[in-house]
């Protein structure tokens, strides 16, 4: 029988003291740069701040929330044929495309700085608009013209 992968506990950030928001900068972090990231996350959070008079904490999780795919699809070889079957996310793992999402698509954007583009990519996914929120519309969809696989689910 194998052994359970260990959870590691990650610690809240400095600024916000919230676990969330540094499992995001790890995200969004490059070659181990951690305070660079942070210092991004911070900057864009500023700017989500002032340009929509809100706390910007609190965009930033409406964006998480509106990004948050319920369901996805997952391939299985059922004779001889593969299948597209839609299976609920964990919720670890709810949150972690939703992150993944929206900094991928933040570093597509076409803004200056990488605080600009993902200022601007978290306000548009709290408004459920632009690419990240629609990926996840995409995801439900997919799952939705599967439904009818979804006996073959393991």
């Amino acid at each position: 029988m194998r052994k359970k992968a260990v959870k590691h506990t990650t610690l809240p950030d400095p600024k916000f003291g919230d676990v969330q928001v540094t499992k995001f900068v790890n995200n969004l972090m490059y070659d181990g740069k951690k305070s660079k990231s942070f210092d991004i996350f911070y900057n864009a959070i500023d700017i989500v701040s002032e340009k929509t008079g809100e706390e910007g904490l609190d965009i930033f999780r409406k964006a998480i929330t509106n990004v948050t795919p319920q369901v996805e699809v997952r391939s299985r070889r059922v004779g001889g044929a593969n299948f597209q079957i839609p299976q609920p996310v964990r919720e670890g793992r709810k949150v972690s495309l939703a992150m993944k999402w929206l900094i991928s698509y933040s570093r597509g954007r076409n803004e200056r700085s990488m605080a600009q583009k993902l200022a601007n990519e978290i306000m548009a996914a709290a408004k459920e608009e632009d690419a990240a929120y629609k990926k996840k519309e995409g995801v439900h969809k997919m799952a939705e013209a599967n439904k009818a696989f979804a006996h073959f689910k393991s």
